[in-house]
């Protein structure tokens, strides 16, 4: 939300893309109100890819992609099992590269573009509390790095930014695992901060 409302801030016209249509919804149109842009919605979960083809499909004529997405749950190796490892890294890191394949080559097609990985810190800063998100935002950062040192040659900028921590609800959902695990009272979170 806080990249959708800077690019209205500028003007931009917006295709806004999230799992919750309600938050979607009150999203696009506070933008629209505030900064008299378009601002239109798409109901995707990047996980599934018929979501994502549609997705890619709405965005062919963007000029920028903002790729910012992700439930990777904290915990250390020994907390989180296979199953939610994958399900965190196909929204994330599969969703990230696969909408990217997707939207790359439309914006190669019409001579150019941006694409910005909202990748987070955990991916240089790395903590066992943190693996499975540790590990994601490392393989994002390299894939940014690997793609973005061969875009321009397509006049597209590939580009990640790692943020630092940002109170969102998830990241205090985080912090709470983070405390429970390493304190056993997840009340202590704000000791993180």
């Amino acid at each position: 939300a806080a990249a959708a409302e800077a690019f209205a801030e500028e003007g931009a016209n917006l295709l806004l893309a999230a799992r919750n249509g309600d938050q979607l919804k009150a999203l696009a149109e506070r933008l629209r109100s505030a900064h008299q842009i378009d601002a239109a919605i798409s109901v995707v979960d990047l996980r599934k890819p018929e979501d994502l083809a549609r997705l890619a499909k709405e965005a062919a004529d963007i000029d920028i992609l903002v790729n910012n997405a992700g439930d990777i749950p904290g915990g250390s190796i020994d907390k989180i099992d296979e199953a939610t490892w994958r399900h965190a890294w196909e929204l994330k890191v599969f969703g990230y590269i696969n909408l990217t394949r997707a939207v790359y080559a439309r914006m190669k097609a019409r001579g150019g573009g941006v694409i910005v990985n909202d990748i987070g810190a955990a991916g240089e800063k790395f903590d066992a509390n943190y693996i499975c998100g540790s590990a994601g935002n490392a393989a994002l950062m390299s894939f940014t790095r690997a793609l973005g040192g061969k875009s321009l040659a397509d006049n597209i900028r590939v580009v990640g930014i790692n943020p630092g921590p940002v109170g969102t609800d998830r990241h205090v959902t985080l912090l709470k695992t983070r405390a429970k695990n390493q304190f056993g009272d997840e009340n202590r979170y704000k000791e993180f901060q």
